[in-house]
């Protein structure tokens, strides 16, 4: 069976800011759509779990390693990627990157 590989961001959020940090989100969101080059993930918020209900968090899925790290290296380059994540990162307690491998 073939290998996958799953990349995950997870941001927790001031609960305070909550609603700020997720209309900043949108944006993220648009520019996966209108770029190309940018990696389409999914978003989720945790309703029950380990992670806090105030926690973000963005995944997508690859064909190989390679794919992955490509993917990775693709959000670093990208301009309109980095002045986003300025304006958001204000309102993250932590923030942190998976990557897994299916089995």
């Amino acid at each position: 069976e073939h290998t996958m590989y799953k990349l995950r961001f997870v941001q927790k959020i001031k609960k305070e800011y909550q609603d700020r940090f997720l209309e900043i989100e949108k944006k993220f969101i648009d520019l996966e759509r209108r770029d190309s080059s940018m990696p389409q993930g999914k978003r989720f918020v945790p309703v029950m779990g380990k992670e806090p209900t105030n926690t973000l968090i963005w995944e997508g899925e690859f064909d190989s390693l390679e794919q992955a790290i490509a993917a990775l290296a693709a959000i670093e380059a990208n301009d309109s990627h980095t002045q986003l994540l300025d304006e958001q990162i204000g309102y993250m307690v932590e923030t942190y990157t998976e990557l897994y491998k299916s089995v």
